[in-house]
């Protein structure tokens, strides 16, 4: 089961026990939704409509904690900590995980130095484990261990250049006011692709033309040779036949030598 299919299936259960609950009660499956091992979305369960009706009310603090865990990173988190409620060990783990994932989103080669300071992490040994064992850890599901998941990101530790090379990472949900930047920018890509679509259309029709005029320059020279091969033939024609009407010339010459060369005849007077 790869991990879309994992987040829908997650997702729907949360928005089902979502419907039906209210209050403290929403208060706890937040907690929970927030500390599962597999759930990386949420913008979902934020729009569920008894979660939006946690607003103004006493347990509204775990409605920002949804939105941190949907949008926020860990340094966000300790920034507003003093008022929202103390997470739980899965959930800090959790809202780390996130802040590599949001890391990640613009950015291919994360230093170390980076990744420490985002993460609280003391030294490189702790900072390596951290990304080995809770992000890229690849491990399919089982029936023995269901909690196990494939990696939410894939890459490359190098430790030479002290950094994590990103060549895959899960995607999180959009900030609120993003989805238009976002649009935008495939707006622009498909404005891009029809430029070079339609320019590449134009040097394929460029690329037919010429392959038509060189088949038709290799037709002309095709038919040019063969003319000159008629001409040849032609000459070497009238050339063997000129050959035949000197021969025969030279024989006639020589029976008229021949015809010279024999005693004449002598004439006896009339007596």
């Amino acid at each position: 089961m790869d991990i879309e299919q994992q987040q829908a299936e997650h997702i729907d259960y949360f928005l089902k026990k979502a419907s039906i609950l209210q209050g403290s009660a929403l208060s706890s499956l937040i907690v929970e939704a927030t500390s599962h091992p597999s759930l990386f979305a949420f913008s979902e369960i934020l729009a569920a409509p008894n979660v939006i009706e946690l607003e103004g009310t006493e347990n509204s603090a775990f409605l920002d904690v949804l939105r941190m865990f949907a949008y926020g990173t860990w340094s966000e988190y300790k920034i507003t900590a003093s008022r929202l409620p103390q997470l739980k060990p899965d959930q800090v783990l959790k809202l780390k995980q996130l802040t590599v994932l949001t890391l990640a989103e613009t950015n291919k080669v994360l230093p170390y130095d980076t990744l420490m300071q985002e993460l609280d992490v003391a030294n490189v040994r702790q900072l390596e484990d951290f990304l080995i064992n809770d992000c890229i850890l690849i491990t399919a599901p089982s029936q023995h261990s269901p909690t196990h998941q494939r990696g939410i990101v894939r890459g490359k530790l190098d430790q030479l250049r002290r950094c994590f090379e990103v060549q895959f990472a899960a995607g999180r949900d959009l900030r609120p006011g993003q989805l238009g930047g976002m649009i935008q920018t495939l707006s622009n890509w498909l404005s891009t692709s029809e430029n070079l679509l339609v320019s590449i259309q134009e040097k394929i029709k460029w690329g037919d033309a010429m392959s038509e005029i060189d088949k038709k320059h290799a037709k002309e020279v095709e038919e040019r040779a063969e003319e000159v091969k008629k001409t040849l033939s032609l000459r070497a024609d009238i050339d063997f036949r000129g050959h035949e009407e000197i021969f025969s010339e030279h024989g006639g010459v020589m029976d008229f030598e021949e015809d010279r060369s024999r005693p004449k005849r002598r004439r006896h007077p009339i007596g």
